[in-house]
């Protein structure tokens, strides 16, 4: 049976999370992987709650998150980031599953964002060897 991934999609900055959406998919469709659930959230920061819903319905094997924080003028993108990265952390340990981080950032610009597209390759490419590797 296929590894069922659920996404979860940060909408901000929705033209390059759109980006790393559709090429997650293709390489979880590349690896025989199944994404049977997704939930778009508004931003990074809000993926944790979703995450726990998603993992808490039992219904799949390990969770790719989808996200984008370019830098601003202040140290919020490094704040969101490092707030859902521990929870993302924590919900992985908590229910015994895979969390992957395809969140990009902090500190980047828009320029460097788009240069970092495959990050969420690069989530969907853990997710399935963790959850392979863990049985």
């Amino acid at each position: 049976m296929a590894i069922q991934l659920g996404f979860v999609v940060a909408e901000f900055n929705r033209d390059i999370t759109y980006m790393m959406e559709i090429e997650a998919r293709e390489h979880a469709n590349f690896l025989g992987a199944e994404v049977t659930e997704t939930v778009y959230v508004p931003g990074a920061y809000d993926m944790p709650l979703a995450i726990k819903k998603m993992l808490g319905s039992g219904d799949v094997d390990a969770v790719v998150t989808i996200g984008c924080v370019i830098e601003g003028a202040t140290q919020h993108d490094e704040i969101v980031v490092q707030h859902a990265a521990r929870k993302i952390i924590d919900l992985s340990l908590e229910y015994n599953k895979p969390v992957a981080l395809g969140i990009s950032g902090p500190g980047m610009t828009r320029m460097e964002a788009t240069e970092r597209i495959d990050y969420a390759k690069r989530a969907v490419e853990s997710a399935v060897k963790m959850v392979q590797r863990l049985g």
